[in-house]
């Protein structure tokens, strides 16, 4: 049976401007203003396109050490993505398969980002646990890029 959880975000940067620098490009801004929690980040199958597979290596600050997620769908234009989990993170711990669908939006001057995760939870798993954990990362991804982005203007216009 699947669970689903949300988590919603306001920033005050334009949702274009936020989806390039938090979900685009956060392969390479992630070692840069979270040292503590991503490492490093690369692609590691495919072209960086749909089907594509990404490694996040994790610091100390995170109880795992990699994740891998694949993209199942990109639209930039509408500051949309969807991705699944298919090593490492919480697969096998908290949750047997688990899809992530983040769009970004408008609102006001700045943007709503929104996340949805839809999970299967590992059988006696502390899914309340996980859920805390990703809407905290999703809160620091965020809220991260957005003071990036306030102390960079130049940056992903």
């Amino acid at each position: 049976m699947s669970s689903t959880m949300i988590s919603e975000i306001t920033t005050v940067i334009p949702a274009p401007r936020l989806f390039k620098a938090a979900i685009i490009d956060w392969h390479n801004l992630a070692p840069k203003i979270a040292t503590d929690k991503v490492v490093s980040a690369e692609t590691i199958e495919g072209d960086g396109g749909i089907g594509s597979v990404r490694q996040l290596n994790f610091g100390p600050a995170m109880p795992f050490s990699f994740e891998q997620r694949r993209l199942e769908f990109e639209d930039v234009k509408n500051c949309e993505i969807k991705s699944s989990v298919v090593a490492g993170g919480g697969l096998g711990v908290f949750f047997n398969s688990a899809t992530y669908h983040i769009k970004i939006e408008p609102s006001g001057t700045g943007s709503l980002a929104r996340m949805v995760l839809t999970f299967t939870p590992v059988p006696g798993a502390n899914s309340a646990e996980h859920e805390e954990l990703i809407k905290g990362a999703f809160f620091g991804v965020m809220k991260g890029c957005e003071a990036f982005l306030l102390a960079n203007p130049d940056a992903y216009n």
